[in-house]
């Protein structure tokens, strides 16, 4: 979820806010260029080109320097600030970041009061948490202590840790935590088409849909979701999707950059696209730019910039 994929998503429309990827904090405070590299939007109100607000999404278990981090992500100009106490990854969770916090709703509580407090008022903070680390039994005391310290917005990703990302989603959860909160909540996990929005919606009530994993696969599922209709995923505009991804990677960052990212891309793309995964399965093996990018060029049958001397 770097800069050229919410510049990608947002242009599709029918995307109403983007985060970016989380910004691990430890004991202290960032310097600027690090909030300016992952969100290079700050330079432009804190919005992608298509006009899509963006938040910003910290990490980490201690109130104060998350609050100090806040307050500057603030004063830089962000247009919210997203609080992350889902991430399943065991490195993360090792050292006291993302779900490992669902285990005391108190330091829940303590660090979103301490955001909260930094951060001016009109600028939201929201959270988002998934419905447990082993099991579900502080769901409920933990949306409380993230509605009562002063959470503008509630996302619940139906899972546990323990869970990661199998199948299926818990959505029942969320009428019963709505029941306890007065903020909205919002409902995450395995929404992939308009068939299963409507379920989630049956199922929740909510009014505020988040997804992630299904966007990476199909970036144009919020402009289909909004429009109800599908969108036919012919090669000709797939390739020019990728190729134009390559190329904006390439001018935002460098010729490396693209190559991994390009890399990731077509992976994700081959979920829902045979074709994309031909293209991936003949270039991920290619590790330098100047053999990758004549490659590409040749399988998505378009010119690209190619580097040279990289």
């Amino acid at each position: 979820m770097d800069w050229v994929f919410r510049d990608l998503i947002t242009s599709y429309g029918g995307v109403h806010q983007v985060t970016t990827e989380f910004i691990r904090v430890t004991k202290n405070l960032h310097p600027n260029k690090v909030f300016y590299r992952y969100a290079p939007e700050l330079h432009t109100g804190s919005r992608t080109r298509a006009g899509t607000p963006l938040y910003i999404q910290l990490l980490g278990g201690e109130p104060e320097p998350m609050a100090m981090n806040a307050k500057r992500v603030a004063e830089l100009g962000a247009l919210g600030v997203d609080l992350n106490f889902g991430c399943p990854a065991k490195t993360v969770n090792r050292h006291d970041g993302g779900a490992s916090l669902l285990k005391s709703p108190d330091r829940l509580y303590k660090i979103t009061k301490a955001v909260r407090d930094a951060v001016p008022h009109d600028i939201p903070v929201t959270t988002k948490m998934r419905l447990g680390f082993d099991d579900t039994s502080l769901c409920l005391e933990n949306a409380q202590a993230l509605a009562e310290a002063g959470s503008t917005k509630l996302t619940v990703h139906c899972r546990t840790k323990k869970q990661g990302y199998a199948p299926p989603a818990h959505w029942e959860y969320i009428p019963r935590i709505r029941e306890k909160i007065k903020i909205p909540v919002v409902a995450n996990g395995d929404i992939t088409s308009l068939e299963s929005l409507k379920k989630c919606f049956a199922v929740t009530g909510c009014e505020h849909f988040m997804i992630g994993r299904q966007a990476l696969k199909n970036p144009k599922i919020f402009s289909e979701l909004g429009s109800q209709e599908t969108t036919k995923k012919d090669w000709i505009s797939q390739k020019q999707l990728i190729a134009g991804f390559y190329q904006a990677s390439r001018s935002h960052v460098n010729a490396h950059f693209a190559l991994a990212r390009t890399k990731q891309f077509l992976r994700n793309l081959s979920f829902e696209c045979d074709s994309s995964k031909d293209v991936f399965n003949q270039t991920k093996i290619l590790m330098k730019p100047h053999l990758f990018e004549p490659v590409l060029s040749k399988l998505l049958d378009v010119d690209l910039v190619l580097t040279k001397n990289t």
